[in-house]
C-alpha cells in the first residue's frame, strides 16, 4: 500500500468510510477500522483504546497481538488525560515504550503510529498502527491515516450513540414489561402498540392479541365512576393538537370487563404525547388495579358504621341504666338494684373487650404486640376459657377433651386464652339455638392442633376464605344478628401466626363450624419471640 497513489487512497478511503458508516455494531465497527487502518499502512497489527468515564482509556478492540499479551500495551496508554483535545494530543517516548513492550511480549515489533479519533474537541480513542520492519511510518502515511481515523472517529462515535440508545430501549422495555402497574401505548388511531405483562394480567388480554387492536376492544367498562372515558375525551377535543396545546392527563377509573369474566376495579391515566408542532404521537395509558383501595375505603366505612354502633349501644345502655339508679323519685329495692347493675357490668365489660379489641388492632398495625414466651398447657387454658363462658349461657354445653399427656406449647398463655376466648365466644354466638361446643386437642408428631366446633349456622363456602379478615363479617340474615365487628377472628390469625403456627376453618351452613388452629410442640422447636405483625 506504500506505493498507492495519492488520488487511490482517497478513493479507498471513501469506499472504507462508506462502509463505516453503513454499520452501528461497535464491535463490527472497531474490526473494520482495524482491518483498513492495518491495509493502508501494511501494519502487522494495532489495537483501538476508546475511553470510558473513570477508568481513562481501554483497550476495546485488537488485531495482531495474542489476547493474554495486551496488558503490557496498556503502558501505551497510561499518560493520556481523559480531556485531551484531539488536535494537543501526543505520547511521548512512544516508540522507547514500544521497545519495551516488544522486548518483555518477544513480538517483532518496531514501529508505531498512534492516532487520536476525536469528535469535534472530544478525543473518544486512540488507534494504534505497529510494523514488523523498520522502515518508519511517512508524513504522506500519517496524513492519510489521520484522515481515515477522523472518519473512523465518527463511525466509532455513531456506533456507541446506537449501541446507548439499544441499551436504553432495552431498559425501557424491560420497566415496561415488569412494571407492576398495567401500561398501555396508544397510537394516534388509538390501536394499541404496547401492552404489558402486568395489563395482561389485568385484562386476561395477552399482549400478542392485545396488540393492533383498537382501544375499545380490550378496555371495556362494565362499570364508570367518572363521567369522562377515552372516547368521550377525544371526541371533545382531547388533547388539542395544535400549538402548545394541554397535555393534561386524563383519569378513567371503574369496573373493567375481564375477558376471561368478571370484573376489576381499575383507574386508568392517559397521558398524550405530542410533537414539537403540537401533533399527537402516541398516548400512553397507565392502569392501575385499584380493588385494594376500594377494599381499604370499604373497611373504613365498615369500620366507622361497625364500630360506631357496637360503641354506641353499651354506651347508652350504661347511660341508661345509670340513670335509673341515680333516679333521685325512686327507691329501688336491694334485687333491682342488683340487676340494674350487673346489667351495667356486663355492657361495660363488653366495652372494655371492644376498646381492647381495637388497641390490639392498633399494635398489630404497628408491629408492637409483644408475646412473653414460657411453657403454656393449653388443656388447662381450654378447661379456664370454659369455667368463665359456662355461666353465661343455658342453651350450651361444653365438652373439653385433650389426649393424656398432651404435651406443652411454648407461647404467651394470655394471648393463646385470648384466641380460645374468641373462638368459644362465636362458637356460642353462631349457634343460637344451642347444642355442644367442643373443644378437641391432637397430637402430631412436630405439632398439635387444637379445635372449636359448634352446632350452629355455619359458613357459605364462598365466604370461608374471608373471615379472618380486619372488620370482615358475612353477609347473612342470622350472623349480622349476631354483632359484633368482625375483629376477633382477626386477632386470632395475628397471634397464631406470631406463634409460627396457622389457623383454619371448616364448615358447612347448617352444620356448625369447626375452627381449628395448630402450634409447635415445646420439645420440637420454639418459633421466634418476636412482635406481633399483620399478615
Amino acid at each position: 500500500m506504500l506505493n498507492v497513489s495519492w488520488f487511490r487512497q482517497r478513493e479507498y478511503l471513501l469506499e472504507i468510510s462508506r462502509a463505516l458508516t453503513e454499520q452501528l455494531d461497535l464491535d463490527i465497527v472497531l474490526d473494520k477500522v482495524l482491518r483498513a487502518a492495518m491495509e493502508l499502512l501494511g501494519g502487522q497489527a494495532a489495537f483501538i483504546a476508546l475511553r470510558r468515564p473513570g477508568e481513562g482509556f481501554v483497550i476495546q478492540a485488537a488485531r495482531g497481538i495474542p489476547q493474554p499479551l495486551l496488558p503490557y500495551f496498556n503502558r501505551l496508554l497510561a499518560d493520556i488525560p481523559e480531556n485531551t483535545n484531539p488536535a494537543s494530543f501526543r505520547i511521548p517516548d512512544l516508540g522507547l515504550i514500544l521497545n519495551e513492550i516488544a522486548l518483555q511480549t518477544g513480538l517483532p515489533l518496531v514501529q508505531v503510529v498512534a492516532l487520536p479519533m476525536g469528535i469535534r474537541r472530544d478525543l473518544i480513542g486512540v488507534l494504534f498502527v505497529f510494523r514488523a520492519y523498520g522502515l518508519p511510518f511517512t508524513l504522506s502515511e500519517r496524513e492519510v491515516l489521520a484522515s481515515f481515523a477522523d472518519q473512523a472517529a465518527i463511525a466509532v462515535h455513531n456506533a456507541q450513540l446506537y449501541q446507548q440508545l439499544a441499551q436504553e430501549k432495552r431498559r425501557l422495555d424491560a420497566i415496561l414489561e415488569y412494571s407492576a402497574d398495567g401500561v398501555m401505548i396508544l397510537d394516534p388511531g388509538q390501536k394499541i402498540v404496547v401492552f404489558n405483562r402486568a395489563l395482561a394480567e389485568i385484562t386476561g388480554w395477552s399482549a400478542a392479541e392485545a396488540i393492533g387492536r383498537h382501544h375499545d376492544e380490550v378496555i371495556v367498562w362494565a362499570r364508570r365512576d367518572t363521567e369522562m372515558d377515552l372516547a368521550r375525551a377525544t371526541a371533545g377535543g382531547w388533547p388539542l393538537t395544535h400549538g402548545r396545546g394541554s397535555r393534561t392527563a386524563l383519569y378513567v377509573e371503574g369496573d373493567l370487563r375481564r375477558r376471561s369474566g368478571g370484573t376489576i376495579s381499575v383507574g386508568i391515566t392517559y397521558a398524550p404525547l405530542l410533537d414539537r408542532e403540537g401533533k399527537l404521537v402516541n398516548i400512553i395509558a397507565n392502569v392501575r388495579d385499584i380493588t385494594r383501595f376500594r377494599e381499604a375505603d370499604r373497611l373504613k366505612s365498615t369500620f366507622v358504621s361497625i364500630v360506631s354502633h357496637e360503641l354506641k349501644t353499651p354506651v347508652a345502655t350504661i347511660l341508661g341504666y345509670a340513670e335509673t339508679l341515680a333516679r333521685a323519685d325512686a327507691r329501688w329495692d336491694a334485687q333491682t338494684t342488683r340487676e340494674l347493675a350487673q346489667t351495667i357490668q356486663e355492657e361495660a365489660r363488653r366495652l372494655d373487650r371492644l376498646i381492647s379489641d381495637l388497641l390490639d388492632v392498633s399494635r398489630l398495625q404497628a408491629g408492637a404486640l409483644p408475646l412473653k414466651m414460657e411453657e403454656v398447657d393449653l388443656e388447662m387454658l381450654a378447661q379456664r376459657v370454659v369455667q368463665r363462658f359456662r355461666p353465661q349461657t343455658d342453651r350450651h354445653k361444653f365438652s373439653v377433651r385433650f389426649p393424656p399427656d398432651f404435651p406443652t406449647v411454648r407461647g404467651d398463655p394470655m394471648r393463646l386464652e385470648q384466641v380460645l376466648n374468641n373462638l368459644v365466644s362465636n362458637a356460642i354466638k353462631y349457634s343460637p339455638q344451642g347444642g355442644t361446643i367442643r373443644i378437641r386437642g391432637q397430637v402430631y408428631p412436630e405439632e398439635v392442633v387444637v379445635s372449636v366446633s359448634d352446632e350452629g349456622i355455619g359458613i357459605p363456602a364462598t365466604e370461608q376464605g374471608r373471615i379472618f379478615d380486619a372488620f370482615y363479617r358475612v353477609e347473612d340474615a342470622q350472623a349480622r344478628h349476631a354483632g359484633g365487628v368482625g375483629l376477633g377472628l382477626y386477632l386470632a390469625r395475628a397471634i397464631v401466626e406470631a406463634h409460627g403456627g396457622r389457623i383454619w376453618v371448616e364448615s358447612e351452613p347448617g352444620k356448625g363450624s369447626t375452627f381449628s388452629f395448630s402450634l409447635r410442640r415445646s420439645d420440637r422447636a420454639s418459633p421466634p419471640s418476636v412482635p406481633a405483625r399483620v399478615a
